[in-house]
């Protein structure tokens, strides 16, 4: 589910780069490496969702995207957005892991008896 709502949140990231340049009227270079560095970020973490590390690194771009406000004023609406997005994700499918590896476990306890 984190890798899903990475790879969505890239979309919305990369999207929010021309709605800087037009919009914003931020410097073309400074959108381009925001938006787009922070679009790459997220779909180079969607694929390292394997290690730890990734995960706290997910929270960080969370914290990012809602800080992209202070040149998107909707960004931090959409950033809220996907950073409870990502906090349903880890939390949920960290409760789904626990609840798998008891079942596993009560499972092989019942074979081995």
């Amino acid at each position: 589910m984190c890798a899903a709502v990475l790879c969505l949140e890239g979309i919305t990231l990369g999207l929010s780069t021309p709605v800087m340049i037009s919009v914003s009227d931020v410097d073309t270079g400074t959108a381009l490496a925001v938006g787009l560095g922070l679009t790459v970020v997220c779909l180079l973490l969607a694929g390292m969702l394997r290690s730890e590390g990734a995960y706290a690194v997910g929270w960080v771009v969370q914290v990012a995207a809602i800080g992209l406000g202070l040149l998107v004023p909707l960004m931090f609406f959409l950033g809220a957005v996907f950073a409870l997005l990502w906090g349903t994700a880890y939390f949920l499918g960290r409760k789904i892991e626990r609840e798998r590896a008891a079942a596993y476990a009560a499972y092989h306890a019942q074979q081995s008896s």
